[in-house]
């Protein structure tokens, strides 16, 4: 039944969770870059083999953010950023250990509530989407988008980066089999012979994950290294489990806080540990002692991010549609492989579905023994200077877009391209999760809108399809309104702080 768990596929998984924990750790380094430097390597292992190290990687990069985060008061990942708030105090007062392994074991907690989570709910969500028809795909994609820009800082340029997404993914020949007309379309006159099919995926997000990242690092310039002297683990802080005493309610709560986040497309880990942390400081007995070293505060954040992993694989697995933008890449896995992820991958790939589920649990076992038993060593990971891993990243980066598609120069100026265009990014606060997204979603979009027009031919059917074409279009309207409110009580609050 599990032959595809070899002494490969285990390696394989131990060793991305140990290479996550460490880009995890070293801050400027993400489970996304991981996972996007890592991604080529996977188109000689097959699929199975290929998602264990990948997903490996990713739950090792998110649980790796902790360790920065609790000893320097610095994320590993933007998804540790509330671990700081308790984390680091108690390091200053010599509880370092204590606050790793507090946060190592939420992290396990988290990852196996959200891996619940996605063996129950994905084939019950796929098996109900295999009866949409191309309207409700369109408007399921449609809806995706709108929640990830109603949940970007901006919605209005979340908008605009998730409508840019969809105009370069059409960039190339309108293909015949999907609508169009066979021509060309939106490309710049003398560069047909290159963007005939378009921007491949897979150096696309190498450049905007990896790419990006390091010229984001570069322009900082070399910051002052830290030492082993820095790192104040603290020798006598004694781990107990009395320290989860009156804390159950507030681990399971952050966890499903996480993994629902997840499910959401394109949010990511830092809302789900920002809204985990306000939750468990709302309801806490104690509020005034979160921000001061509070345990809660940490088992909150942990909890939140780490259920985020299974969370994200929900809405991929069973609708097509990424939860996050690791989960983003993993698309291009399969993409390597020539399998599509949607209603249908359950049911058509059982063998994967288990290898996946296996692959999880798997890491976040590795994760939790690594970092629990081996938190000090770990802890010095930080002290490794960045300026030293960038070049070795930069080189794998290039050469994963080269040889990714048998040897295509012109994909290495696409990685080139994304990796300036994702910095630009940050310069004007554009945002790259929905970008990237409706760079996925766009295509089957645009496939899904053509062929129900030509089934039914009427744009009214959007509206009369069916019930769940009415409910989706309540869900829409609803998040663009909620996105609506957010922003203007947010911007009443800037104004009366002001």
């Amino acid at each position: 039944m599990f032959e595809f768990v070899t002494p490969l596929f285990l390696s394989l998984i131990i060793g991305g969770t140990f290479v996550g924990i460490i880009f995890g750790a070293i801050p400027g380094m993400t489970a996304t870059m991981a996972v996007a430097v890592c991604l080529p390597l996977t188109y000689s292992l097959g699929l199975e083999n290929g998602l264990a190290l990948l997903l490996g990687l990713y739950v090792g990069g998110i649980s790796g953010g902790l360790v920065p985060a609790i000893l320097l008061g610095i994320p590993g990942t933007p998804s540790s950023i509330t671990t700081t708030f308790d984390g680091y105090p108690m390091a200053q007062r010599g509880e370092g250990e204590l606050a790793l392994r507090i946060g190592t074991i939420s992290s396990l907690v988290g990852g196996l509530i959200s891996l619940l989570v996605l063996d129950l709910f994905a084939p019950t969500l796929a098996d109900f989407a295999i009866k949409f028809s191309y309207v409700e795909k369109f408007l399921i994609i449609f809806f995706a988008l709108t929640v990830m820009a109603a949940l970007s800082s901006d919605m209005l340029l979340g908008i605009f980066s998730g409508v840019l997404g969809i105009f370069v993914a059409l960039i190339g020949t309108y293909d015949i089999s999907d609508g169009g007309n066979g021509n060309l379309r939106l490309v710049p006159p003398g560069t047909e012979y290159w963007l005939e099919s378009g921007f491949s995926l897979l150096p696309v997000l190498i450049g905007l994950f990896g790419l990006a990242a390091i010229l984001e690092q570069a322009e900082i310039g070399v910051p002052k290294g830290h030492s082993s002297k820095d790192i104040k683990v603290g020798k006598h802080s004694r781990f107990s489990f009395g320290v989860f005493r009156g804390e159950g309610i507030n681990l399971v709560r952050s966890s499903l806080i996480g993994t629902f986040v997840g499910i959401l497309p394109g949010v990511g880990g830092s809302a789900a540990s920002i809204i985990s942390y306000t939750n468990a400081k709302t309801f806490s007995k104690t509020p005034e002692r979160y921000g001061k070293g509070e345990p809660g505060g940490i088992i909150a954040s942990e909890s939140g991010n780490n259920g985020l992993t299974g969370g994200a694989l929900v809405p991929l697995l069973s609708l097509g549609i990424p939860g996050d933008s690791t989960t983003a890449l993993l698309i291009g896995a399969f993409t390597l492989q020539g399998v599509q992820v949607g209603p249908l991958f359950i049911g058509n790939n059982p063998g994967t579905w288990d290898a996946m589920i296996v692959a999880m649990l798997i890491a976040n076992i590795a994760m939790f023994v690594m970092m629990y038993y081996a938190i000090r060593y770990f802890a010095l990971v930080v002290t490794i200077p960045k300026h030293i891993l960038f070049p070795v990243i930069l080189m794998m980066c290039v050469i994963g877009a080269y040889t990714i598609n048998y040897g295509i120069m012109f994909d290495v100026w696409t990685l080139l391209i994304f990796g300036v265009l994702g910095w630009l990014f940050g310069k004007l606060r554009l945002e790259v999760a929905p970008f990237i997204i409706g760079f996925i979603l766009g295509p089957s979009a645009e496939i899904y809108f053509v062929k129900s027009l030509e089934s039914f031919g009427d744009v009214t059917i959007f509206f009369t399809k069916s019930w769940i074409a009415v409910l989706l279009w309540v869900l829409i309207i609803g998040s663009v309104a909620g996105a609506a409110l957010m922003s203007k009580k947010r911007r009443q609050m800037t104004e009366e702080a002001a």
